[in-house]
This record gives structure tokens, C-alpha cells and sequence, in this order.
């Protein structure tokens, strides 16, 4: 924590210090610098109140604050219009878990621990809920391609109300017991209940306050470097939103813990496209200003693709070192094409 802190600090003041100043840009990356370690304090103050919660308020507890950093991202962008980016970030959430994240997990603890077992149920019952957001992502685009109006955002309501109601039913079918909770916040050390709650509110407000500089400095960043709202939705803000999760579940296969890595990598692109998805979609016409749930092609076969890779690898129940370097490398050559298109 002392260390967080000695990092955090002058990262949040810059970022003040060039909202106050106008420098847009500089406000932008002193954002992202700063919702790193917050979002490892929330993670950390949410785990280790599950241990206090028990079994079924701890898994509604990680379920609710699992992508909160990414939520509020994307909320404010939400709120200045910018659609392409909510959208961009939504897809490079699941890219950037299943193909960079869960990659890089397999690759570390390949190298380390040799072959590594998983339960190969429970990660095809994801995946299984994954291609069902994958549905959801394809239809709007083949049956609304030349529409616009009224039926897509009626039909962006229907569909967001089904991801919604099929998360909590899958999240109620294969709710994580109570040790397997707390295993994650036994290797950051444990927390007093209260001391957790306070870090968990303080982090969830000052990640509100850099997300909202952070969306406000993307205009004069696509201006300056030369990077479209397209580029920095789909890799930028995922990867600063999850770099704490994405952490703990390379930390999680080092160890040898490949369940806790696929669960932490796996788990949270499926909230991503089952809860944060619809709970965006719901804000939105709470707003007065609809969005609608067609994605553009780019992002519907990336995202498919990512899920069907997915599918396959957990289709044994092993993973290794091998499998890890493809599911980078696909990440790579993904990120490439989003970057020059």
C-alpha cells in the first residue's frame, strides 16, 4: 500500500495540475497513470471483504466491482456521447482478457510449472455464456445493417435485459465457494473489514473523478498523437481500466493456480459482455440518448474469434507454455490491424 501511494499521489495531483492548466493531453496520460494503482486498491478492497461476506454476498460483492474501473470509464464516455469508444472499449475488454490476459497467464505459468490442469467444466460453462454475447453482438449487425431508429434501440433494450437476466442465472449456477474467495486476497495480506470498506469507497471515488479527466483529454489526444477514438476504446482503456486484474491472474498462474488465472481472465469478459454491456445500454436511455448494441464488423470477428480460441483451448482441461505464445499472438496481430485501420 506504501508503495501505491508514493506512486499514486503525484500522479493524481498531476492530473489535477493539467486539468487546471488546460493541457488536455498531459491530463489524459496523467489519468491513466493514476487509475492504475486505484484500481489495484479497489480489487484488493473488494477480495478482501468477500472473506467477510461469505460465500453468496462475496460472489454478488466481485461480481459488482469486478470491471468497476472500466464501468466508470466508460460511463463518462457514455455521458460525452462518445459511443464508438464505449463500444471499442466493450470488445477490447474481451479481447484484452481472453487473448492478452488469459495469454500471458498461460505463457508464465507454462514456463514456470510445466503443463497445468483447470476445471474444464466450469470455463466451458463461460465460454458457453460468451457465445451467447457473441449472438447478441452478430444479429444487430446482419438483421439492422441498413436500419436505424426506433426498432434497433428497442431491440438493444430486449437483448440487454436477456445478457442481463443470463448473467446473474450463470453467476448464480456456478457461484465460487467460499475458499477460493479468499485465496485471492490471502496473497496480498488481509485486510480489517473496515479499513476495507474505506479504500474500496475513497478508490471508487477518485477513479470516478481521473475517468472523467481521462474521457475529457481523448479529443486532444486523437488531435496531437494521431490515434482514432476506435484505437484508444479498443486497446488503451481496457488495458489501463484491467492492468491490476491482469496482474493477479499472471500472479495467479505463477503460483500454479491456472483455475484462479482462467476465472479472474475468463470470468471477467464474461461481466463485461453480460453485465457491464446491459447496464450501459440502460443508462444510456436513462440519459435521453439511446445507444444501441450494433457493433461494427471489426469488433464482432475479433470478438468471436477470441471466444472460439477460448473454446478450444479449454477443451482439455491442460494448458502450456505454446498456448499461451498463440493467444499473444493473436492479441498482436488483433491489436495491429485496430491500430492501422
Amino acid at each position: 500500500m506504501g508503495n501505491f501511494l508514493y506512486y499514486l499521489l503525484p500522479a493524481i495531483l498531476f492530473s489535477l495540475y493539467f486539468s487546471y492548466v488546460g493541457n488536455e493531453t498531459a491530463m489524459f496520460f496523467a489519468a491513466c497513470l493514476s487509475i492504475v494503482p486505484l484500481a489495484g486498491i479497489m480489487g484488493e478492497a473488494t477480495d478482501n471483504l468477500s472473506c467477510y461476506l461469505g460465500e453468496k454476498m462475496g460472489g454478488l460483492l466481485n461480481a459488482t466491482f469486478g470491471n468497476a474501473t472500466e464501468l466508470l470509464i466508460t460511463l463518462f464516455a457514455l455521458k460525452a456521447g462518445l459511443f464508438s469508444v464505449v463500444k471499442a472499449s466493450i470488445a477490447g475488454s474481451i479481447l484484452g482478457n481472453i487473448l492478452l490476459v488469459l495469454g500471458l497467464s498461460i505463457l508464465v505459468g507454462g514456463i514456470k510449472n510445466g503443463v497445468q490442469s483447470f476445471d474444464r467444466m466450469h470455463i466451458n460453462n463461460q465460454t458457453s455464456l460468451m457465445f451467447l454475447s457473441v449472438i447478441a453482438l452478430i444479429i444487430p449487425a446482419v438483421f439492422f445493417h441498413n436500419h436505424s431508429g426506433y426498432a434497433l434501440q428497442e431491440f438493444s433494450l430486449l437483448v440487454a435485459i436477456i445478457l442481463f437476466v443470463s448473467y446473474f442465472l450463470g453467476l448464480f449456477f456456478s457461484m465460487r465457494r467460499r475458499d477460493v474467495v479468499c485465496e485471492i486476497s490471502e496473497t496480498h495480506g488481509r485486510w480489517s473489514q473496515r479499513k476495507a470498506i474505506i479504500l474500496l469507497g475513497l478508490s471508487t471515488v477518485l477513479i470516478a473523478v481521473e475517468s472523467e479527466l481521462l474521457v475529457g483529454g481523448i479529443e486532444s489526444v486523437t488531435e496531437t498523437l494521431g490515434w482514432s477514438e476506435f484505437f484508444i476504446g479498443i486497446i488503451v482503456i481496457p488495458i489501463i481500466g484491467n492492468a491490476a486484474e491482469h496482474f493477479a491472474a499472471v500472479l495467479m498462474a505463477f503460483k500454479n493456480k491456472i483455475d484462479l488465472a482462467f476465472e479472474i481472465a475468463v470470468g471477467s469478459s464474461t461481466q463485461i459482455a453480460m453485465l457491464i454491456t446491459p447496464i450501459l445500454i440502460f443508462v444510456s436511455f436513462l440519459l435521453g440518448t439511446p445507444m444501441n448494441i450494433e457493433f461494427n464488423y471489426f469488433e464482432i470477428v475479433a470478438v468471436g474469434l477470441a471466444v472460439l480460441i477460448a473454446q478450444f483451448i479449454s477443451l482439455d482441461g491442460e494448458a502450456n507454455w505454446l498456448e499461451g505464445s498463440l493467444l499473444l499472438g493473436a492479441y498482436a496481430i488483433v491489436g495491429f490491424g485496430f491500430y492501422f485501420v
